[in-house]
C-alpha cells in the first residue's frame, strides 16, 4: 500500500494532515469524505461527476502538479460561488504519488 501525506484545511480553519492511498483509485473529494472532513451531504453532492461545485477546494501548493481543468470542470467553476484563481473540484484531482504533500482549502459552502 502507497499513501501520501496532503493537509486539508476544514471549512473551520481547522488543518487535518491526512495519509490517503494512491492504490484505490481515490480522488481528493472521496478522501475529504472518508476522513469526515466536511459535514455530510455538504461535499461531493454530485458524487463526483463535476456537475454540482459542492467539492470546490483552494489548492495551496503543488497548483502546477495536478491535471489541467476539464471544459466541464471549468463550466462548472464559472457558475460557482466563492471561486479564486486557485480554485479546483477536489472530485477531478485523482491522488497520486506526485501528490505527496500537496496543501488544500475546502471552499465555502454555497449556502
Amino acid at each position: 500500500m502507497s499513501d501520501v501525506k496532503i493537509t486539508i484545511i476544514d471549512r473551520e480553519g481547522e488543518a487535518h494532515t491526512i495519509d490517503a492511498p494512491t492504490d484505490m483509485n481515490m480522488n481528493l473529494m472521496e478522501v475529504i469524505r472518508s476522513y469526515e472532513l466536511a459535514p455530510e451531504g455538504t461535499i461531493g453532492i454530485c458524487g463526483g461527476m463535476a456537475m454540482c461545485a459542492s467539492c470546490q477546494c483552494y489548492i495551496l501548493n503543488f497548483e502546477h502538479m495536478l491535471p489541467e481543468k476539464s471544459y466541464e470542470e471549468e463550466d462548472m467553476l464559472d457558475q460557482a460561488f466563492f471561486v479564486e484563481d486557485n480554485s479546483r473540484l477536489s472530485c477531478q484531482i485523482p491522488i497520486t504519488k506526485e501528490l505527496d504533500g500537496l496543501e488544500v482549502k475546502i471552499a465555502p459552502a454555497s449556502e
